[in-house]
């Protein structure tokens, strides 16, 4: 049953990053890969989310799977982080690859903290 749950979160992960992907990207002029960005960063968030809820009793295992393992694994994306920062430096654009990996891993890291502070102020 459990692998229904990772499924069913990826059903809504996957096009949740495309579609959102498109979306972000279609609205900035630059070649700064904005749409991962805003994918990565706001699945973090979720899984800082689930984490704390979690952590606090509040979360089941049928909906860590769907939501943490299923969605947020679907809507995250690592090598597209990766490719489109080595697509930056191939392209010569050297400062905006390394606001990339700056960028990602600290908005990342803050807003998993931010979730996670979230969901123990409201389920402590």
């Amino acid at each position: 049953m459990n692998w229904l749950w990772v499924a069913a979160g990826a059903a809504v992960g996957a096009p949740l990053r495309y579609l959102t992907d498109r979306a972000v990207q279609a609205r900035h002029d630059s070649v700064f890969p904005w749409g991962t960005f805003t994918v990565n960063v706001a699945g973090c968030l979720v899984l800082g989310l689930l984490a704390g809820a979690a952590t606090a009793g509040a979360g089941s295992p049928g909906l860590q799977l769907l939501l943490g393992t299923g969605l947020c694994g679907a809507l995250t994306t690592y090598s597209t982080f990766s490719y489109e920062t080595l697509r930056l430096l191939e392209g010569g654009a050297s400062l905006y690859a390394v606001l990339n990996v700056a960028g990602s891993v600290g908005a990342g890291l803050g807003a998993v903290f931010a979730g996670a502070a979230v969901a123990e102020a409201l389920w402590t």
